[in-house]
């Protein structure tokens, strides 16, 4: 059997410690991706503050992830990255049904603004509170994972955007996700101790330093 050349992925380096696996869960989205379908995979980490000229050429734009099977041809966007990997390699499948592909969709984006605000009444701690129970309520019908027993795309996308979501809340903010929200709760802990998270996720304080950047550019 002929053994498979491993492609290349360009990811994000840790804020000031360049050698390091950086702080983006699109990135690791990816990175969980061919982990779960046991794809070799060489990582190139980028310095996002210090862009080298051979990454802007191949990808002029500037983002992470870019990715390349081997034929020279780099593709970005980690949404189409997921989906040529599946559409390339079907076993195992990560295929989400169309009805639970938007699952959690809007924590990501609530999780932000929510960090960001300066403004406690503005109602940007509710509108997380909000998802995150919605989320709840779902894994509570139909876990422990999103689509059931078998763990799939949304999970991988979602994954790293609760675990930023925990650390850097908890850092800057000093709250956490509600006890109360139990089977978001065992989620979490299902997915982030799962071999393929442990392998490909950013230090705690490289997402701290990630974040600091973003809030107090």
């Amino acid at each position: 059997m002929a053994t498979v050349a491993p492609v290349e992925v360009c990811v994000k380096s840790a804020v000031g410690a360049h050698e390091a696996l950086g702080d983006c869960p699109f990135c690791q989205r990816v990175l969980l991706t061919l982990e779960e379908k046991k794809i070799p995979y060489e990582l190139k980490l980028i310095d996002l503050s210090n862009k080298p000229d051979w990454f802007l050429k191949i990808n002029p734009e500037g983002k992470v992830p870019v990715f390349n099977w081997g034929d020279g041809q780099w593709v970005p966007d980690s949404d189409v990255i997921t989906q040529m990997i599946e559409e390339k390699y079907l076993k195992p499948s990560l295929v989400t049904p169309s009805d639970y592909s938007s699952v959690g969709s809007k924590i990501f984006s609530s999780f932000i603004k929510f960090l960001k605000s300066k403004d406690p009444k503005d109602g940007s701690e509710q509108a997380l509170l909000d998802e995150l129970r919605s989320l709840d309520e779902h894994l509570k019908d139909h876990g422990p994972f999103i689509n059931g027993e078998n763990i799939s795309g949304v999970d991988l996308s979602l994954a790293p955007k609760l675990f930023h979501l925990e650390i850097a809340l908890d850092h800057f903010k000093s709250w956490k996700i509600p006890e109360n929200l139990t089977f978001v709760h065992s989620y979490m802990k299902l997915l982030f101790t799962r071999e393929s998270f442990v392998k490909t996720k950013a230090e705690r304080e490289h997402v701290i330093a990630g974040w600091a950047a973003k809030i107090n550019p």
